[in-house]
């Protein structure tokens, strides 16, 4: 049961009160003094505290052991009790944070229905706190994977501007974790205990997107039979993040930027608006600035959301994270046929780190969960990898010519290597001796060098699908031109 710390002048009622609560299994301490109380309150931790609002043998206040107790950390639930006809201090009490009052002559009936009340909101308020702390936990920087410098960055970035109230704008190709980083924004801000509000602004047709964001009064439209709250207004004092914001359409552009502008809302139907606080964080896979020359986005509502820019780099560009994200996914996964974690061979883990992943980490999950799946044995083979994995083994086997730009020697892509891989957090095992190279075959390439002619490859076929056309070969490849300029620079230097 609970700890329990009953404080009052009168010895014969501290008396009563101590046996009534004894009964119910409850540990008591009682006290007739001010000051062991209030030491009593520090070192014993106490889960509620019972207090007679005046003590008049002590001089001292009801209020200040209300003060001392929500000093502790955890508060104890306090309960106040007051003489009759002292309603005004009793109300004080409560709005100086007390759970609830009782009035003397006490009615031990209501006593013990006061104590079970508040020592079930103490129960609740304690398994909040552990899962707001596990959900902090959870959206920790450091649960973001990734050592690579561009993710530092990105790390450095969301921890100085976390606490702030500025407008957000996470750019990222789909699947680099846009959403993580904004739930990790919310939960290690001062907004963490307010609502985080996530919305994919391409999921919804327009005119229920309007609905959702901002409300509707009842009979605004066919449909509408009752008043409903928007998002924003749900989002109140936390944070709203608004994905693939760049569809959004042109007539909801104008309504976010009087939001961002005058922080309020109204609804669809209705000549009043509502104040809102609510930090925004959009995020797009997408060129805004293109959409701006083609006209569908707002260049006014553009500069709104981009007062800080975060970029998450795509997979492809940070390859020496793979082995980190692999043994995260594989970390809790146990094989059910043999009851031992997952390890994965040297060679299947160079074919996730040479794969383009176009879908980015998520693909490279899913890629994970499909492997554990399927995999019969405890230890992933390439076998066990998606099909454009097998036949990119496949092809580094065969020891194919890679045809590069015109004027370069082509070049062989090697066989990989199926030595032991050093993963941080997983076991790793060599694959069986039936896959090893045999003799004779050519040795193995580094491995950045077949990741550039891999790189190489597809920017020549990119190019080749375009029509030489760099603009669209760009986009193709979801980059910007000045990227696609660099890496053509890096191979005319090799």
């Amino acid at each position: 049961m609970a700890k329990i710390l009953l404080l009052d002048d009168e010895l014969t009622m501290v008396q009563m009160v101590s046996e009534f609560l004894r009964a119910d299994g409850h540990e008591v301490m009682p006290f007739t003094s001010f000051n062991p109380a209030m030491e009593a309150l520090e070192s014993a931790a106490p889960d509620l505290v019972i207090t007679d609002l005046y003590l008049d043998k002590t001089r001292a206040h009801g209020l200040e052991v209300l003060q001392k107790a929500r000093a502790q950390n955890p508060p104890p639930t306090v309960i106040v009790i007051t003489a009759f006809g002292s309603i005004d201090t009793a109300v004080e009490a409560m709005k100086s944070g007390a759970y609830d009052y009782l009035e003397k002559p006490l009615k031990l009936d209501g006593l013990k229905f006061c104590v079970q009340r508040a020592l079930s909101y103490n129960d609740a308020v304690s398994e909040n706190i552990y899962l707001r702390k596990q959900l902090k936990k959870k959206y920790q920087f450091n649960q973001i994977i990734g050592t690579s410098s561009k993710m530092q960055e990105v790390f450095k970035m969301i921890e100085r501007v976390a606490d702030s109230d500025s407008t957000i704008l996470v750019l990222g190709e789909s699947g680099t974790g846009k959403e993580l980083v904004a739930k990790a924004l919310h939960y290690n801000s001062r907004r963490q205990f307010a609502p985080f509000v996530p919305i994919n602004c391409s999921a919804l047709p327009e005119n229920l997107l309007e609905s959702e964001l901002f409300g509707h009064r009842k009979g605004a439209f066919t449909g509408a039979i009752t008043d409903k709250k928007g998002l924003f207004q749900e989002a109140d004092g936390g944070t709203i993040f608004l994905d693939e914001i760049g569809t959004m359409p042109p007539v909801l552009q104008s309504r976010l930027l009087r939001v961002l502008q005058e922080r309020e809302v109204r609804r669809v139907g209705d000549n009043t608006a509502v104040s809102v606080n609510v930090r925004v964080v959009a995020a797009t896979n997408e060129s805004l600035e293109k959409r701006i020359k083609e006209g569908t986005f707002r260049e006014d509502l553009f500069y709104r959301l981009n007062v800080i820019p975060i970029t998450l780099p795509p997979l492809r560009e940070r390859v020496d994270d793979i082995p980190l994200l692999v043994s995260h996914f594989m970390r809790d996964k146990i094989n059910p046929r043999t009851g031992s974690r997952y390890q994965i061979t040297r060679q299947a883990m160079e074919l996730l780190s040479a794969h383009y992943w176009p879908g980015n980490v998520r693909e490279l999950e899913n890629a994970i969960e499909r492997a554990v799946t399927l995999c019969e044995e405890s230890t992933l083979h390439v076998s066990d990898l998606p099909p454009v994995l097998q036949n990119l083994a496949a092809t580094a086997s065969s020891d194919t010519v890679i045809e590069t730009r015109e004027g370069t020697p082509p070049q062989s892509m090697m066989v990989l290597s199926d030595s032991l891989y050093p993963l941080r957090f997983t076991e790793i095992q060599q694959e069986s001796p039936e896959t090893k190279p045999a003799q004779g075959e050519k040795p193995v390439a580094a491995l950045k060098d077949f990741l550039r002619l891999q790189e190489q490859g597809y920017l020549n076929r990119a190019l080749a699908q375009t029509g030489g056309d760099k603009d669209k070969a760009a986009e193709v490849l979801g980059i910007s031109l000045a990227t696609l300029y660099r890496k053509l620079s890096e191979v005319e230097e090799t």
